[in-house]
């Protein structure tokens, strides 16, 4: 099966993307000594992990079947951080982590007993608690992805730790980047050590979480293995790990629709496609940003000029403006760039609207479904 003999609207994996992404993820992992791992927040397309497998076992999880999927998909090393854990589902976390992570002293203070308990009892897997510490370094200009606003209710901040790391943690963990540079962990590394470095002879491993884009066009990846070498030449007894979400999946995949109408108001036209923004692509309209579409170029408004509108009833379902050299047409295919990280574990079915299918392009170009939804996915969300 070929790429044009599928129906729209449907997102596309390509094989060959996703490995290149990888390769260069692992030779970061290598030449630096650190451990990277895959966080399901970003992409949680379980039956891509076959690949993903070949480079990387192990994972960060946020919630209880993020925990639960990667143990029957992915790897036994799981990395658990949660904002707040409770007594139904702390034992859950520590039977299925490696690691576990707590947002507050408050919590682990409550269930420090639960890790020390499961930890004497349990025969297979020892369980290493760390603390989230807050640098109050603030590098993301989106607020709504920024935890190191004011008043942010991630993490611990130093002056709350005072002279000593509370007795029996084992690791500490911060996240403060957003599809962020290897320049601007080094602020946030810097602001950590002059913060929390007294701590370190404390504990065994440092986790500098997620959004370090290291798979981005004109990232220095270079300039981030010399930092993290550099961390580990101050700092030889941590196991440092970084958890990064959109670089694994990163321009690996689109979202390929078709324009099922054009509608035209107070001198704006919008091409409605046969998708949604708000059902499919929830990231644009909440960050906000303007995907790239492949076939336009760019904004030029001596030329036919589009919104892009969704087929939902959600007034606000539209981005614009796109540029085209030729009109555009009912039929007309139109493919929306980067469409695999933070956009299929987001979408939803609002309006009943159906999901479009999930394609995976292997790397001599035959195509297969990996899901095809149904009217029975919509209907067994619902009660």
């Amino acid at each position: 099966m070929k790429i044009n003999d599928i129906p729209t609207p449907f997102y596309i994996v390509y094989e060959t993307r996703l490995r290149n992404n990888l390769t260069l993820i692992d030779r970061v992992k290598r030449e630096a000594g650190v451990n990277i791992i895959m966080a399901f927040k970003a992409n949680a397309l379980w039956r891509t992990f076959s690949i993903i497998r070949e480079y990387c076992h192990a994972s960060t999880a946020s919630s209880l079947n993020e925990m639960k999927l990667a143990l029957e998909e992915l790897g036994n090393e799981v990395h658990s951080y949660c904002p707040a854990y409770t007594p139904d589902t702390i034992e859950q976390y520590l039977a299925g982590s490696t690691h576990i992570t707590f947002n507050s002293v408050n919590q682990w203070e409550r269930f420090r007993d639960n890790v020390n308990r499961h930890n004497s009892y349990s025969s297979n897997r020892h369980v290493s608690p760390g603390l989230r510490v807050n640098p109050l370094c603030s590098v993301i200009e989106t607020d709504i992805y920024n935890p190191a606003l004011p008043g942010s209710r991630f993490g611990v901040t130093s002056d709350i730790l005072g002279d000593r790391f509370p007795d029996g943690l084992e690791g500490m963990h911060f996240h403060a980047l957003c599809e962020s540079s290897s320049y601007d962990l080094a602020r946030v590394l810097d602001a950590f050590e002059q913060q929390f470095g007294k701590y370190l002879t404390q504990v065994k491993w440092v986790n500098m979480g997620g959004g370090h884009l290291l798979t981005r066009e004109g990232y220095d990846v270079g300039h981030l293995i010399s930092l993290l070498k550099s961390f580990k030449s101050r700092y030889p007894w941590l196991d440092v790990i970084l958890e990064p979400g959109s670089a694994f999946t990163w321009r690996t995949g689109d979202l390929i629709t078709t324009v099922v109408d054009i509608v035209e108001n107070q001198g704006i036209k919008t091409a409605i496609i046969d998708a949604s923004f708000a059902c499919h692509m929830p990231d644009c309209l909440e960050m906000p940003y303007k995907p790239a579409i492949t076939e336009s170029c760019g904004v030029d408004l001596s030329l036919p000029t589009y919104r892009l509108g969704g087929n939902s009833c959600l007034s606000g379902d539209f981005v614009g403006d796109w540029s085209f050299h030729t009109p555009l047409q009912i039929g007309d295919r139109l493919t929306l760039e980067d469409m695999n990280h933070y956009t299929t574990v987001k979408t939803n079915m609002f309006n009943g609207i159906q999901h479009p299918a999930i394609v995976l392009c292997h790397d001599d170009g035959e195509c297969e479904y990996l899901r095809r939804f149904t009217f029975d996915d919509y209907k067994s969300r619902m009660s």
